[in-house]
């Protein structure tokens, strides 16, 4: 989504998804660690003014905000410094929830800096990206296993550029390369267990599959490739839900990480 500005100077943007649940279901799945890592990553977060939210991205990958307004069930403010660079501004990242009629709401995150410069519009412009897929996550996790214990499995690889074909790599065998919204996949044989339903596809300049999963077990599955600038980073995202939901983690982890090692072997010293 573009970047906008307003007369103050603020720049900012925003992602909102509608949900079938109650604002306080809602808050529980925002506010809370264990509800943030059901449907984005490990999180923990001290839920008052002054508290500190703690996001997990992966290994040495970190994102420290302070909470700066805390109105349950409805408000809450993080401040982050740092995260996109030692002379990116402070970015503000505001949560609302408004219930709607019929038993629904809407979730609206909207990240907003003070800047003259331009130097971050593209990257908060893929984070609005990213939120649209996250956010269909929280959709899948409130309406589908609402309050269910879960356990998040995050796994990476690196592959050569370009985009595309380290998609294509990643996604042919598990049965992904060419799959649509809605359809049902099954890996190939030889890959790790993987079958369910795509939910969301994305388009070619942005690849990503995000499937409801029965197999390795109940839960959601986001699966995408990010260029950085050299390598491509492919990101394989597992959310079990259920009381099996840890035991389900502990023992997928090792068998995807073992096949993505496999296939995307990270280069000795002299780039072999």
């Amino acid at each position: 989504m573009p970047v906008k500005r307003d007369l103050s100077g603020r720049r900012y943007v925003e992602a909102q998804v509608e949900v079938s649940a109650t604002p306080e279901d809602i808050w529980q799945a925002i506010a809370t660690g264990p509800g943030i890592s059901a449907w984005f990553v490990p999180t923990q977060i001290d839920q008052r003014v002054g508290g500190a939210v703690t996001s997990s991205f992966g290994p040495g990958m970190d994102s420290q905000a302070e909470i700066t307004a805390w109105e349950p069930p409805s408000r809450f403010v993080a401040e982050s410094r740092d995260d996109m660079g030692p002379d990116a501004p402070t970015v503000a990242t505001e949560w609302t929830v408004e219930a709607r009629e019929g038993g629904s709401c809407v979730v609206r995150v909207v990240h907003s800096w003070f800047t003259e410069k331009d130097d971050w519009d593209e990257q908060f412009e893929g984070h609005t990206f990213g939120w649209l897929v996250f956010f269909r996550i929280l959709k899948l996790y409130a309406e589908r296993f609402p309050g269910q214990p879960a356990a998040p499995v995050q796994l990476a690889a690196t592959a050569p550029e370009p985009v595309s074909e380290a998609w294509a790599s990643l996604a042919g065998p598990l049965g992904l390369d060419r799959a649509t919204n809605g359809d049902r996949v099954v890996a190939h044989e030889g890959a790790p267990p993987l079958a369910g339903v795509v939910e969301y596809a994305g388009p070619a300049e942005w690849p990503a599959a995000l499937l409801q999963v029965e197999q390795p077990a109940p839960g959601v599955a986001h699966l995408f490739p990010m260029a950085m600038g050299g390598p491509v980073l492919l990101s394989v995202r597992f959310y079990f839900y259920g009381e099996g939901a840890a035991a389900a983690a502990a023992q997928a982890e090792p068998v995807w990480q073992e096949w993505l090692g496999d296939r995307f072997p990270v280069p000795g010293p002299d780039g072999v």
